[in-house]
């Protein structure tokens, strides 16, 4: 597996999300513990150092998990965990919350969980609407002297934000969503990490989904998948959305690749500071996404993937948009 730098931290240039370990697009149902740390074990096997997680995810369920499958593997993991989704001032989980006595307690449980006494990579989930970005940011680098968090990062953070933050304290990578048919970031957002040397993580490299060529279809969902109400799923946009994927899987099989693999390869194409988190709980798919690396795309085909039809639909319900620092 091919290595990048984020921010001065090197890491596999794919890595796994495990947000999905904890029933993150549902409620839990099908939920294996098992097949999610075998997965784990299966991504560490196969060169992937790069592990992401956060503490509202289960919540904490998918922490504890890692926490779990890394025992005696530490030195082999780069972990990336988030703050900010839990308020522990007894507003709870959903609740925006990046005060920096939130900060504090929330690092002491992520490292219990975890089982370790450092954060390689310590995100803000969402930026924080009621507390100045300077605030937080202090919090973290006091963190860092303390040697809790290695790295700090921002998640779905507007170019302003990223200034300031960085202004206090070196801000070493930026996670927001980023694929083949979620292109916002080329726009203002990666020239932005170029100029300050800040690395960039794409969540959701597969489109949540649709890009693995899996899904036709959203009756196969559960009605708890909250994809189900995603404007990109829904109605003539999601059989619009479609036609990117048979694309994508037509170019795949020109190589003998799969669409996962496909779109992923492209993303891998966009930079040496870019490092996907793709996100799995099995085993077989954790063993394809990580195969993308190996794969080679031609010129004429990196040029289609390039003037591909942009996805139809804003990628977040209203509600969620409105959580996304712009």
């Amino acid at each position: 597996m091919k290595h990048v730098t984020l921010g001065g931290l090197d890491v596999s240039r794919i890595g796994l999300g495990a947000m999905t370990m904890a029933g993150v697009y549902t409620t839990g149902g099908g939920l294996d513990d098992a097949e999610s740390i075998r997965t784990i074990h299966r991504a560490l096997d196969l060169g992937v150092t790069h592990i992401d997680t956060a503490e509202i995810y289960g919540p904490f369920h998918s922490e504890e998990l890692v926490g779990k499958a890394i025992k005696g593997r530490r030195d082999d993991v780069v972990i990336a965990t988030k703050f900010g989704l839990v308020s522990h001032a007894g507003d709870g989980p959903g609740v925006i919350d990046s005060s920096p006595a939130n900060v504090k307690t929330a690092v002491e449980g992520s490292l219990l969980r975890l089982g370790t006494d450092h954060i390689d990579l310590y995100y803000q989930h969402r930026v924080d609407p009621n507390t100045p970005i300077e605030e937080t940011v202090g919090a973290l680098a006091e963190l860092v002297a303390e040697g809790k968090v290695r790295h700090i990062g921002l998640s779905e953070a507007g170019p302003d934000t990223i200034r300031r933050a960085h202004a206090v304290h070196p801000v070493a990578a930026l996670q927001t969503e980023y694929s083949l048919w979620t292109r916002d970031v080329e726009a203002e957002i990666l020239p932005l990490l170029r100029e300050l040397g800040i690395g960039f993580v794409p969540y959701s490299p597969l489109g949540h989904g649709l890009l693995t060529g899996q899904i036709r279809t959203v009756d196969d969902f559960t009605d708890d998948d909250w994809r189900k109400t995603n404007p990109r799923f829904t109605g003539e946009n999601f059989q619009r959305n479609l036609r990117i994927v048979d694309e994508v899987r037509a170019i795949g099989a020109e190589i003998g690749a799969t669409p996962a693999q496909t779109a992923l390869a492209w993303l891998l194409t966009r930079g040496d500071d870019i490092a996907p988190i793709p996100g799995t709980r099995r085993v077989s798919r954790v063993e394809e996404n990580t195969a993308a690396d190996a794969v080679e795309l031609t010129p004429a085909q990196l040029d289609r993937l390039n003037n591909l039809t942009p996805a139809s639909g804003e990628r977040h319900d209203e509600a969620n948009m409105s959580s996304i620092d712009r």
